[in-house]
């Protein structure tokens, strides 16, 4: 192998499924240099191979798997891997990301990334295993749900330390928001990866490995490594990590309705008033048996559950996220802790993204009250508030697009367009993305966040937790004393521009480094002098020791994956938010009367990302300022530049 740099594999697969073809490639040099690996590597690919013309389910449409070089390299929280492509729900850019122990195993088994082409003619899932890979039959275990396709393939193989990312029949059948599963119930959830995967007839992706991988400077990098990981005890962080530990992300159902912040109704508020019901210590003291952590890291946020006996009885399961809590409880006016674990494992079992699932229903409910949809339209399901019975049978008529349930897999802006009417008022979603856990009438900075997130109304590519969480030593080192307190305002849009600007290139490297977001969000331990000491020493690029290089590799990479969607059509008009969270004053709670001043944070983040405020679109000499001469000539022919 010739490829220079260490912390890699060194190889991608490049998978023709049309032809059942698996061709093994040394990865290129640079796309490690200018682009890391995970998003960056993946938008690069993209960009070369999809465009305006590629239908998302169509043969010409490719999925992404993908590592970075912190995967599986000894660093805290190290166990993650992504999947991209052009979404089938949104139409735009899309990608995915998921804990657990397969993106690790995939560098183990000799790859960094898997390219999936084409389509299969006949059901199969992709075996990987030290250096080599098959495309494997899978009609025998097409339709089968997550769990057992699991154990199938582990059967299959003698092997019960193999690891999976498996979709299930809603996949299968591309609901638009089908979600790919890891490990058994962990998901890649958002934008509907589990639905290419579907339409390439690939039911899995599976791996097994030995090969390890190689670090440039051991010692170098160890003891940088130590360093980072000496943040874990600094007391700043003492509480947001003791909390993680001992709730997980259930925590955030507390803290958030405590601000006012918490979904509730479709969106409608902020506070729901039963939220101790679906909360942390509930969940921690009635359901939890035990504590799990992905693949090396020192946190430790996932957790078991137990439901002993009751309509919802289950074997020990992993317990759900605040997003899942979210989308089936409050949003929905469901108290019933016990209905939302059950419809989250149905999710998973089923491979639904709990967010969009739970959110699409919330709609169907609004509208159920409103008078626009009835029973005639429902299949006689009685979608009145709360019904966990009718919100049960959704799920599986959604995985299956049975009957009103093939309307609602589309998702809300699509089911919304076909309803007609009013319909659209309350599809709380941008750019076809149903949004998350957060409500932007109560925290300026996640208005802004959703409305420039290239995958839609989501928090994870730039949300900021450092005034949301309150802290001043960070905001004040970061962005200077005379911005701290306006920044610390989650109420004021002041500054916000500058905030989600940077927080957005710092997530650009995160995410294709890759490591998760606790840690570098919540609490805001690592920052760009992270990158700065360990990407060196680990994989030898020198490049990657010059903070100014990886600021700007933060950019570029933030700057390929919105030039991806202004190829696509997306401007500012597309950057904003539904009229609920942009027009309809919060209505109760501690944030009522609370409404994002979104134009004029909008403004701001134009300005410091480069970008023409009237359309969004980037100034040629930024583009070529940060390497992406090939992205400026392309958007200069399309008319796509600032003037």
């Amino acid at each position: 192998m010739t490829f220079p740099y260490k912390g890699y594999a060194g190889y991608y697969l490049d998978v023709d499924l049309t032809k059942g073809k698996v061709h093994k490639k040394e990865l290129e040099k640079e796309w490690a240099r200018l682009y890391l690996g995970g998003t960056g590597v993946s938008a690069r690919i993209l960009w070369d191979r999809t465009g305006p013309e590629t239908n998302p389910l169509s043969p010409e449409n490719v999925l992404i798997a993908g590592t970075g070089p912190l995967t599986g390299a000894m660093f805290s929280p190290s166990g993650r891997m992504m999947f991209a492509s052009k979404g089938p729900l949104t139409g735009v850019w899309a990608e995915s990301h998921v804990g657990g122990f397969l993106g690790p195993e995939i560098k183990y088994a000799g790859f960094d990334f898997v390219l999936l082409n084409g389509r299969s003619e006949k059901p199969v899932y992709l075996f990987l295993r030290d250096g080599k890979a098959e495309l494997i039959d899978a009609e025998h275990i097409w339709g089968k749900e997550t769990n057992e396709t699991t154990l199938m393939i582990r059967e299959e193989h003698r092997d019960p330390d193999i690891k999976t990312a498996a979709i299930g029949p809603a996949g299968e059948n591309q609901v638009l928001y089908g979600s790919i599963i890891v490990d058994f119930y962990r998901a890649a959830g958002r934008t509907g990866m589990g639905a290419v995967l579907g339409s390439k007839n690939v039911k899995a992706i599976a791996a097994s490995g030995s090969l390890g991988i190689e670090i440039h400077d051991y010692e170098k990098y160890m003891a940088a490594n130590d360093v980072e990981m000496e943040r874990l005890k600094d007391p700043l962080w003492k509480d947001s990590l003791a909390s993680l530990r001992k709730y997980g992300t259930t925590d955030l159902v507390a803290i958030i309705n405590e601000i006012g912040r918490l979904p509730t109704k479709n969106h409608w508020t902020g506070y729901y008033e039963h939220a101790d019901d679906i909360g942390p210590e509930l969940i921690a003291e009635k359901y939890r048996i035990a504590q799990e952590a992905c693949y090396g890291c020192e946190v430790g946020c996932k957790y078991i559950i137990r439901v002993k006996d009751g309509k919802y009885a289950t074997d020990p399961i992993g317990g759900p996220e605040y997003e899942t809590i979210m989308a089936f409880g409050s949003n929905c006016l469901n108290s019933n802790i016990e209905a939302v674990f059950h419809l989250g494992k149905r999710c998973d079992l089923l491979g639904l993204d709990t967010i969009s699932c739970g959110k699409t229903i919330s709609f169907a409910m609004e509208l159920w009250e409103r008078g626009i949809l009835t029973a005639k339209d429902t299949d006689g399901l009685d979608l009145s508030w709360g019904n966990v019975e009718a919100m049960a049978e959704l799920v599986e008529k959604i995985a299956r697009k049975d009957g009103f349930g093939a309307l609602l897999a589309k998702g809300t802006r699509k089911a919304a367009e076909e309803i007609g009417g009013d319909a659209w008022r309350y599809a709380v979603h941008v750019k076809g993305l149903e949004a998350s856990g957060q409500d932007p009438r109560a925290h300026q900075s996640m208005g802004l966040t959703y409305a420039t997130n290239v995958r839609g109304a989501d928090h994870l590519r730039s949300i900021s937790c450092v005034e949301e969480l309150g802290y001043p030593e960070v905001a004040a080192s970061r962005f200077g004393e005379d911005k701290a307190d306006a920044i610390l305002d989650i109420m004021s849009p002041e500054h916000k521009g500058l905030l989600i600007w940077d927080m957005e290139d710092l997530y650009s490297i995160v995410d294709s480094a890759v490591i998760c977001k606790y840690g570098t969000m919540w609490p805001p331990m690592f920052y760009y002098d992270t990158f700065v000491n360990v990407i060196a020493p680990l994989t030898g690029m020198e490049e990657w020791a010059d903070p100014k290089f990886v600021r700007q590799a933060g950019e570029r990479i933030s700057h390929l994956r919105r030039a991806y969607n202004h190829r696509l059509g997306v401007t500012r008009k597309e950057e904003t938010l539904p009229p609920r969270l942009l027009s309809e004053p919060m209505p109760t709670g501690p944030s009522k009367g609370g409404l994002p001043d979104l134009d004029m944070m909008l403004d701001e983040y134009y300005d410091f990302r480069g970008c023409d405020r009237e359309t969004g679109y980037p100034r040629d000499e930024k583009l070529r300022e940060v390497g992406l001469d090939f992205v400026a000539d392309d958007l200069a022919k399309r008319g796509m530049l600032a003037k």
